[in-house]
């Protein structure tokens, strides 16, 4: 019997909720003796976890699949696989385009990843299944963890909200809450493991424990996880503004584990335009959750989402949404062109020409957008960094030897508040996970530079 290891490579597109995923892909394929490669060119089993949140997603798993569909043409006995969010929407259409896909499965049924496998090794028989919703009882599945010292845990799944640009509920549900006793078995098995660093993860984490018969919300268990001894840090992401309230500001602000960091999309700074994406609540609303966050918190990061180029934005409601960058004074944003989905009421909108934005126009708007938030991130930067002494949780160290000895990077980690910092000198011996003092001497708008103290 031929017990030799099988290569996996899974290529991971989008948000930490795919990359979480990925690694419980790994975990579970683990068991069927399977191990991770990062070429594609040496695999035996080749997985897309897919993301459909835009149309540029979707256009790379193409063009990545017809790289594949030549290996396999090298190697007929090479298994490659669909999933995540574009294979839970499209995965049938799109095996029925590709067939030399063997495999789809969606984001409702990945944990049976492995008896998928197994069973298509056995039968060498392509097949797709996909379903509607997760089971009752959210399936617990292994996690093969590869960002040592910090990790992902999924704690929700779905979004009970409908905003009209987004696809995320039909792809991954309506929410649902793991259980609270699961998600601290899994933090104290890493905090054993050495782990430091935990982040919470959920299209809409801040909902957590909504669905649950108890009542027992995000902040009990942000309380709970807090006394795990051996968990330095706990972050989570992705929040709505809806809720975020004075109880979980006051539960980051006290506990000192808790990072001073807040990810919380706003998508616009047009009340108009908010309307249209029916995200429950105006920029007066957003202003006074920021005011509440910062009176408690004065130096908290906070980062969010926005899209510009939605159907109907003028000039104005884009203007708008500047203004409301540069008064916040985000940590940092992530920004994007609207992309109309398939099934959502802003993509019958686009339809209508009156309101469909020109992509040239689109493309002008991200540059404008993306300079007012590189301004405005490095000045918050160095309002919150100039002249002070930052401890960062070391995530990498460079082992090579620097190409200007003494000015190369030698190893990077994070702030508290999620910033990025370059160490370029090391006195002292570390190893991941360290906590260090790190003196900060250069600031831009993406990344710190500093020395060990």
């Amino acid at each position: 019997m031929n017990n030799k290891a099988l290569k996996c490579y899974i290529k991971t597109y989008g948000c930490q909720m795919n990359k979480a995923d990925s690694e419980r892909m790994f975990g579970l394929l683990h068991k069927i003796n399977y191990i991770p490669t990062e070429k594609a060119e040496e695999a035996d089993l080749l997985i897309a976890n897919t993301c459909t949140i835009r149309e540029g997603a979707a256009d790379r798993v193409f063009s990545n699949l017809g790289r594949w569909k030549a290996l396999k043409k090298k190697n007929p006995e090479i298994i490659i696989a669909l999933g995540g969010c574009l294979g839970q929407e499209r995965g049938s259409e799109i095996q029925k385009r590709m067939p030399f896909i063997d495999l789809v499965f969606g984001t409702h049924n990945m944990h049976r990843l492995a008896e998928f496998v197994e069973n298509l090794k056995q039968k060498r028989q392509s097949f797709c299944e996909l379903i509607e919703e997760l089971p009752e009882d959210i399936p617990e599945t292994p996690s093969f963890r590869q960002n040592f010292p910090c990790a992902w845990v999924n704690i929700i799944f779905g979004c009970n909200f409908n905003c009209t640009y987004c696809i995320v509920p039909s792809v991954r549900g309506r929410e649902k809450s793991r259980n609270p006793k699961k998600i601290k078995e899994e933090i104290i098995e890493l905090a054993e493991q050495g782990f430091k660093e935990i982040t919470l993860l959920g299209q809409n984490v801040t909902a957590y424990g909504q669905d649950l018969n108890e009542k027992y919300a995000l902040v009990n268990l942000l309380r709970d996880i807090h006394e795990i001894k051996g968990i330095e840090r706990i972050r989570f992401l992705t929040g709505h503004p809806r809720f975020i309230n004075k109880e979980l500001i006051n539960t980051i602000a006290e506990l000192p584990k808790l990072c001073k960091f807040f990810h919380i999309p706003m998508q616009s700074g047009d009340d108009y335009i908010l309307r249209k994406m029916a995200r429950a609540y105006n920029s007066k609303y957003y202003l006074e959750m920021v005011e509440q966050i910062r009176n408690l918190i004065p130096n908290a990061s906070i980062t969010s989402d926005f899209i510009v180029g939605f159907p109907g934005e003028t000039q104005e409601h884009f203007e708008n949404t500047c203004k409301m960058i540069k008064e916040i004074e985000f940590a940092s944003c992530i920004t994007a062109m609207y992309s109309p989905r398939k099934n959502t009421q802003a993509a019958k909108w686009e339809e209508n020409l009156e309101l469909k934005i020109p992509e040239e126009e689109k493309k002008q708007r991200i540059n404008i957008i993306n300079q007012v938030v590189e301004t405005t991130a490095e000045n918050f930067a160095k309002k919150i960094y100039e002249n002070t002494i930052q401890k960062i949780l070391i995530e990498k160290i460079n082992e090579e030897e620097p190409p200007f000895r003494g000015l190369g990077v030698l190893a990077f980690g994070r702030t508290d508040g999620g910033k990025i910092c370059e160490i370029q000198n090391i006195n002292i011996p570390i190893q991941l996970g360290d906590i260090i003092d790190v003196k900060i001497k250069d600031i831009n708008a993406w990344k710190l530079t500093g020395n060990i103290v």
